[in-house]
């Protein structure tokens, strides 16, 4: 099985996050007791990935020391110290470091259930690069806490996914932080900070964006109350 390395989108800066993010990286704000970056880090080794390549910003030193004895997956740093570059520009920053192979793309402002089913092993079970470039991983709006959107989008009967039209005032799905990709699909972009969405509306129009959707209960980490709502669901799961 493919998809055995990660990338892990923690540079950001945390605005909505203060006054939690003050003193240290969104990456490093607690949700029962461990960091968010850790949520992450351990459901993808749980889920096959051996090694993660982490980008840093905000805080850079202090998440680098939390992470410089991790062995499971094994880490490496993609400095951003010098810009923020946003997650396209993280990714194609981080080329050189993530190789050719497809990898797994990962916010750290995620936490998520499982009914059973490691939502990483599921992802890089559905990965066919023969038909897809990109393949986001979705949750049920109704299965999610701290999303306040109208969702993303619908999964067709092919698996392609499609974005929500402008016509249309809501969509069942949303994009829950979590997706596989060729790296390559940056590399025609230009350097400097943009966002990755821009990337998969051009592989949706060319029928290269495809997606499956997870098997739990999401959580968006986004600010201290939805921070406060993950840990009050994660503490009446028992998880």
């Amino acid at each position: 099985m493919s998809l055995t390395t990660a990338m892990v989108l923690a540079a950001g800066l945390g605005t909505r996050m203060r006054p939690l993010t003050d003193d240290r990286p969104k990456a490093l704000v607690e949700v029962g007791g461990r960091a968010l970056i850790d949520h992450v880090l351990d459901r993808l080794a749980d889920g096959g990935v051996e090694r993660a390549v982490v980008n840093i910003h905000w805080f850079a030193d202090r998440l680098e020391a939390h992470l410089a004895g991790r062995e499971r997956p094994a880490v490496t740093i993609s400095d951003e110290r010098a810009e923020l570059l946003e997650t396209g520009g993280g990714l194609k920053k981080a080329r050189a470091l993530l190789g050719e192979s497809p990898v797994l793309v990962a916010n750290i402002d995620s936490v998520w259930t499982e009914d059973g089913v490691s939502a990483v092993a599921a992802v890089r079970r559905a990965w066919n690069p023969e038909r897809m470039d990109v393949l986001l991983l979705l949750a049920r709006t109704h299965r999610a806490l701290g999303f306040d959107g109208v969702g993303d989008g619908v999964v067709e009967a092919d698996g392609r996914f499609r974005f929500r039209r402008p016509d249309e005032a809501s969509a069942p799905l949303a994009y829950m932080g979590l997706h596989a990709c060729k790296p390559s699909v940056v590399d025609g972009e230009p350097e400097g900070p943009f966002s990755l969405t821009r990337v998969w509306r051009r592989l949706a129009e060319a029928g290269r964006l495809h997606a499956a959707v997870l098997d739990g209960f999401w959580m968006h980490v986004g600010d201290p109350e939805s921070r406060d709502a993950a840990e009050a669901k994660l503490a009446e799961l028992g998880r």
